[in-house]
């Protein structure tokens, strides 16, 4: 305490008289300042009124502060009542009206859904046309939204539309895979209103009544040919939206934009968000599963397994219990396969590796005979494919009998104008492949004759 500093002085420190001046003449806080005030993080009432008093020690106490502000903001209307911390929601809907686009070849006009996003603290707009309020249209909304806001709000109010909420619940509702990876994906959550309770997303319906009226109305009298050309009108009337003044906190939009929301957003990932979808495959007998009548490879030990496939436009991944097995890049082609080797049995892979090529390299590597006996078994089937196994059956006979005899064997069955691995494996059993003089076999070597081994 300072030094004479006595009772009455103390207590006229800490009880001071209430102030003279009459309340018409006190000064009067700026009540749209302080109601924007109030959407920013931790900023509450109490401190609003002590540093008016601060600058107005005449100014209004904290109760009679208080009032003053009930009464001026239940003169707003019912959805500014609401207090939105900055870049904590975004409300999302689709508008219930839609618009037209005339298709340029047929004449026929197509309904295109008008998506509407407002952000809780500031009420600034996006919208966009999609075809069709599906899944991807749902989604690249969304991430249109974010790329014109430049940031991502923590939480996603929509409604219970089906593509985005697959089970409507208060407490525990059932979210949408893709849009809850999409979220996943910008760092933020899912939040669902409650069914059948607009006022939990009234900043949409509001925003949706208003892009009604001041957008679509006013596009009501044009044509448009294209989705594109839609967009455009759509995005020159949101910005002059943005910039029109508000009634009643006599600023704009992009104003309270620019001060509360942007520096709260969550900053958008290095790479936008690339639509997905998820199915449930099973896996066939040939270690393959099915999609969009392409067939891809997943390791052969999940034969007759289930397992899920994330699908984007140039991708898709295969997922068995949580974890990813197989990775392919996305091909129209129907009806043929993408195989990774190391998917297959061993088995099957070395067969695989079986080509053309190899098979005429290795045959001209035994002999010109068996080089042009491999020729013709390969260009003497109607499927290339069919002569495979011949060719390698013969390939396969040098293990046994050595590269010479091997290739006179081909010789000989060239000679004798037959085309298959028994007439060589034959002819190698027999010792045909060997000169006249020293061969104990009968003088005709053929396929069909048996030979005195069998009666013996």
């Amino acid at each position: 305490m300072p030094e004479g500093l006595d009772d009455d002085r103390l207590e006229a420190l800490l009880f001071p008289p209430p102030s003279q001046v009459p309340a018409a003449q006190r000064p009067v806080p700026d009540w749209a300042w302080v109601h924007r005030e109030l959407r920013r993080p931790n900023v509450t009432l109490a401190l609003l009124w002590e540093e008016h008093r601060a600058a107005a020690p005449d100014g209004f106490g904290y109760s009679w502060f208080c009032d003053l502000y009930r009464e001026w903001a239940g003169r707003l209307k019912p959805t500014l009542r609401q207090v939105h911390t900055a870049g904590e929601h975004l409300f999302v809907d689709y508008a219930g009206s839609a618009m037209a686009v005339v298709e340029g070849a047929s004449g026929e006009k197509c309904q295109a859904a008008i998506f509407v996003a407002v952000l809780g603290a500031s009420s600034f707009t996006f919208a966009c046309a999609t075809w069709s309020q599906a899944v991807p249209d749902w989604i690249g909304a969304h991430v249109r939204a974010f790329g014109y806001f430049g940031g991502v709000a923590r939480q996603l109010v929509s409604d219970n539309l089906k593509a985005g909420v697959t089970r409507a619940c208060f407490h525990e509702p059932g979210v949408n895979r893709t849009y809850t990876e999409m979220a996943a994906h910008y760092g933020t959550a899912v939040l669902p209103a409650r069914p059948y309770k607009p006022r939990d997303k009234a900043k949409v319906e509001v925003g949706v009544q208003v892009v009604q009226r001041w957008i679509l109305a006013r596009l009501r009298h044009h044509r448009f040919f294209s989705l594109t050309e839609l967009n455009g009108a759509i995005a020159e009337l949101v910005e002059q939206l943005n910039d029109r003044t508000m009634r009643g906190l006599g600023t704009t939009r992009r104003a309270l934009f620019e001060q509360f929301d942007r520096p709260a957003l969550l900053p958008l990932p290095p790479v936008a968000y690339e639509y997905a979808e998820w199915r449930r495959c099973r896996v066939g007998l040939d270690y393959h599963v099915a999609i969009d009548k392409h067939f891809y490879s997943v390791p052969h030990e999940l034969l007759r397994q289930e397992v899920e496939a994330r699908i984007t436009t140039g991708t898709v991944e295969l997922f068995h219990r949580g974890k990813r097995v197989a990775s392919h890049v996305r091909s129209a082609d129907r009806q043929r396969p993408s195989t990774v080797a190391e998917h297959m049995p061993s088995a099957h892979r070395r067969y695989r590796e079986w080509t053309h090529e190899r098979i005429r390299r290795e045959a001209a590597a035994i002999g010109d005979d068996t080089a042009t006996l491999v020729d013709l078994i390969l260009r003497s089937r109607p499927h290339p494919e069919q002569g495979f196994r011949s060719c390698i059956g013969i390939l396969g006979l040098v293990q046994h009998h050595g590269i010479e005899r091997v290739d006179a064997a081909c010789a000989r069955a060239l000679a004798l104008g037959t085309r298959s691995y028994t007439s060589v494996a034959a002819i190698l059993k027999n010792r045909r492949d060997q000169p006249a003089d020293t061969a104990e076999a009968p003088s005709l070597v053929h396929e069909n004759i048996r030979g005195p081994g069998y009666y013996h």
